[in-house]
């Protein structure tokens, strides 16, 4: 019995798109180039972003004496001759413990610049609890309102790195990334 042309379905699917052209390096590299890209203006966006946001500090670093989590006394004048990482954070800013692991990194990496971490607001009790469970590796300092009123803190997190002379290299309101934190301190 012949097949009735009505129902062959080869008629009736659509062509075979030809094959693409170019080795298949060329075409697996466009969308990694692609999406490179994309991530890297991202990326760019975001620090000059944090830039603008970053708080209008004076030339000097304000010098401030605050307690540790163990009841120490650090004062930023006493580093002089260190480059220094302020990272103002709080234990409920998203941002804040999006970044720590870097900045623990950091510290570990880079045993020659101190990175003091200066919680905003909480206990002592929760913020050794949240010390630990963050696995923070550096010291927490509690700061005070004179201490965020000088470094005009209103937006968390704020890394400011202050040279060996004292002055401010430079600040960044948002979150920090670990290449982002090495660009800042050199």
């Amino acid at each position: 019995m012949p097949a009735d042309p009505a129902l062959d379905l080869a008629d009736h699917l659509p062509a075979a798109a030809p094959p693409p052209a170019g080795p298949w390096w060329r075409r697996a590299w466009r969308p990694i180039r692609d999406w490179g890209s994309t991530l890297l203006i991202g990326a760019a966006l975001m620090h000059m972003v944090g830039q603008l946001r970053a708080p209008d500090l004076p030339e000097q670093a304000p010098d401030f004496a605050l307690q540790t989590l163990e009841g120490e006394t650090v004062r930023l004048s006493d580093l002089r001759g260190q480059t220094v990482v302020l990272n103002f954070w709080a234990t409920w800013c998203a941002p804040c413990r999006m970044e720590i692991p870097s900045f623990t990194r950091f510290a570990a990496d880079h045993p020659e610049i101190p990175v003091l971490g200066i919680a905003t607001e909480g206990s002592v009790p929760a913020l050794k609890a949240a010390k630990t469970t963050l696995g923070i590796g550096y010291p927490v300092l509690r700061a005070d309102r004179a201490t965020l009123a000088a470094y005009h803190i209103e937006t968390l997190p704020t890394t400011v790195v202050v040279g060996p002379d004292g002055e401010v290299k430079s600040a960044h309101s948002g979150i920090l990334t670990g290449p982002q934190l090495l660009l800042a301190v050199q």
